[in-house]
């Protein structure tokens, strides 16, 4: 790689989120109650893909970015087009109204994210790094959190708010105060959104953010046989 950011999920797993990793020969996850990533090294073999059938298992499936040919066998479920966004220019700051939020807020944060759908966000992802979060009438009704942290970068996530209180300015307000934090430690804020996220893209532009290219992912899904996913 020739840089962190050209697979931020290789780079996390074999860095600052290492104790996370499940591995097996040659690929990498999360574990699927925290994020559902896989990462491929960045130059392997034809036999990673019997890697990626037995760590995942049968039927399952797989985001990944890889040149590597799929197998004939492999359903492809389709190309996922996003785009990176790095800070060149956010302005970051502490906000009074934000508070950290921790296990015990998890039911109410995957009820926002049910209702809101940002992206992927499971039982232990608020184990990753800062989790923020703003409420009303003790209800939490927008977030923002820390998720790939590729060395020198942390990715802002999670960016959500409850439909009602929309066009209030939390979501920049959540922004903001997670990359105070990321400040903080010397690292740079980045973030993910799909191609077609275009309001939300918009959004991040204004605020200080540059679009920069972010290959396709595939989506495939494992064969069913369990003779097919073991290694030969």
């Amino acid at each position: 790689m020739a840089t962190p950011l050209d697979d931020p999920a290789w780079a996390s797993l074999t860095g600052p989120h290492a104790h996370f990793a499940e591995r097996l020969g040659q690929v990498l996850r999360y574990p699927v109650d925290v994020a559902p990533f896989f990462a491929l090294p960045p130059e392997p073999d034809e036999r990673v893909w019997d890697d990626v059938a037995a760590l995942a298992g049968p039927g399952e499936e797989v985001t990944v970015h890889t040149a590597v040919p799929l197998p004939g066998d492999w359903e492809v479920l389709g190309r996922i087009a996003g785009v990176r966004l790095v800070d060149v220019g956010l302005e970051a700051a502490e906000d009074p109204e934000a508070v950290r939020l921790g296990p015990a807020d998890v039911p109410e944060m995957l009820d926002l994210v049910e209702r809101t759908r940002p992206g992927p966000f499971r039982q232990r992802t608020i184990e990753l790094g800062t989790y923020l979060g703003i409420r009303r009438g003790g209800a939490l009704v927008a977030m923002a959190g820390e998720r790939l942290h590729p060395p020198g970068w942390t990715e802002i996530s999670a960016v959500c708010t409850d439909p009602a209180y929309r066009g209030h300015g939390l979501a920049t307000r959540l922004i903001r105060a997670v990359a105070a934090g990321i400040r903080a430690r010397g690292e740079q804020p980045m973030m993910h959104a799909a191609a077609t996220n275009t309001s939300a893209i918009r959004l991040y532009r204004s605020i200080g953010f540059e679009v920069v290219p972010r290959p396709d992912f595939l989506s495939v899904r494992v064969p069913g046989s369990v003779a097919a996913v073991q290694r030969v």
